[in-house]
């Protein structure tokens, strides 16, 4: 029974760590996808070449690291500096242990009493930056800039579509010491479809927008190779070109070779160093700014149109109570609504002819002027807010007024006369 216990949890082991190892061997096996080393905390230099004897390997070894460690420290004084080495102050083994992130070997052969190795150390940026004489590392940098690695070999041109020396060059390149604030792509995701080796030579502006927004840059950096090889595995040679801006410009270019085919990544990883240096360069110059056509086309101006102001009504409503003992009050009251000038309509509401009537008009001008009118006909008028009350004093209502004749034309023989007496010559 204890054999079983302890069986099932070792098959459950077994078979967690075959499921772990599949998904690691799948991840590594895929052809997409290189993170970009992330650089930020650190300052590194590499390139510095120990050759020490000692006792035993391990000791050689020891040694090695303690040489490359100050030797690493004045070369990195120097260049933030841009004064020679033997200017560099020297600081005690215990300090650079302390603030000595990490040691690279770059390429070593260890023989029983013998250390030869190529090496690279890292910094802490913040706890070397006192002795270093620089604000926490920090160099002042551009704007954010995409980057687009784009290699040529065989007559294919590649970026993160697939796996390639070139985006490794750039994945693995130190970026804290550049004054370019790179954003680089990792190939995984959608990125092969949207940043591809096509895509550099997109002149649209509207999706270069959209790629920009989308990946938080603001200008854009092409770094191309053109990798060219004698046969497989020997000697190779290739043209590094740096470009800026959605139209490819070109800012600077080189050409670098290696021996065989082993000594590509360290062509590629140099290539991608001077590229660097390049793009500070013209970054110095003022040469790396942000094509205007980029930016969004500012909006249209809108045409300025004048408020309008509301119309005044051309006719007011009025209701006119007409106060009569018969009928014949209600109808001279009509008529006389409708002959008076400015009245647009009047229509009936409600008919009393031994009482009070409700009349309706439509009148141009205001209720003084109305109740003028109507007092010039005779009646008698009491106005007030949009109502007006007419009665007559007498037993009758008024009269209406007569109508206005035109004049008679003149009898046709006076006419005719006129037109001989002017048709008749001065004596």
């Amino acid at each position: 029974m204890l054999a079983r216990r302890i069986a099932i949890p070792l098959m459950l082991l077994v078979a967690i760590a075959g499921i772990a190892g599949a998904l690691y061997a799948q991840l590594e096996t895929s052809d997409r996808g290189i993170l970009p080393l992330d650089s930020s905390n650190t300052l590194e230099i590499g390139g510095i070449h120990v050759d020490v004897g000692a006792a035993d390997s391990d000791s050689a070894r020891y040694a090695g690291w303690r040489i490359a460690q100050r030797q690493g420290f004045r070369m990195l004084w120097a260049k933030m500096h841009n004064a020679p080495v033997n200017q560099a102050p020297n600081v005690p083994d215990g300090t650079l242990d302390q603030i000595v992130s990490s040691i690279n070997v770059e390429r070593e052969q260890i023989g029983p009493n013998r250390y030869i190795a190529d090496l690279g150390v890292a910094f802490d940026a913040g706890k070397a930056a006192p002795l270093l004489g620089v604000d926490g590392g920090q160099t002042e940098r551009s704007s954010p800039m995409l980057l687009i690695p784009v290699l040529v070999s065989g007559g294919t041109a590649t970026s993160v579509e697939l796996k390639n020396g070139w985006q490794r060059a750039w994945a693995e390149f130190r970026t804290v010491q550049s004054p370019i604030d790179y954003v680089r792509i990792s190939g995984m995701g959608a990125d092969p479809l949207l940043i591809n080796a096509a895509q550099t030579n997109r002149p649209g502006r509207g999706w270069w927008r959209s790629l920009l927004e989308m990946y938080g840059a603001s200008d854009i950096l092409v770094a191309e190779v053109q990798l060219q090889r004698l046969y497989p595995g020997g000697p190779a040679r290739g043209r590094f070109i740096a470009r800026h801006g959605p139209d490819n410009e070109i800012v600077g270019g080189f050409t670098l070779t290696a021996a065989n085919g082993d000594g590509i990544p360290a062509m590629l990883a140099e290539g991608a160093q001077r590229i660097d240096q390049i793009y500070a360069q013209a970054l110095a110059a003022g040469r790396l700014t942000r094509d205007s056509s980029l930016n969004l086309p500012p909006p249209p101006v809108l045409p300025t149109i004048p408020e309008a102001k509301p119309a005044a009504p051309a006719f007011n409503s009025f209701q006119i109570q007409v106060i009569g003992k018969n009928v014949n009050f209600y109808n001279f009251a009509m008529a006389h609504l409708r002959t008076l000038p400015g009245i647009q309509s009047a229509t009936p509401q409600q008919i009393n002819p031994g009482g009070t009537s409700y009349i309706l008009v439509q009148y141009k001008g205001d209720l003084s002027q109305l109740a003028a009118a109507l007092t010039a006909r005779g009646w008698t008028v009491e106005a007030a807010g949009s109502v007006v009350r007419i009665h007559s004093e007498g037993d009758k209502p008024p009269a209406l007024p007569p109508p206005v004749q035109a004049p008679a034309p003149p009898p046709s023989g006076q006419t005719a006369q006129a037109n001989t007496n002017q048709a008749a010559p001065h004596p």
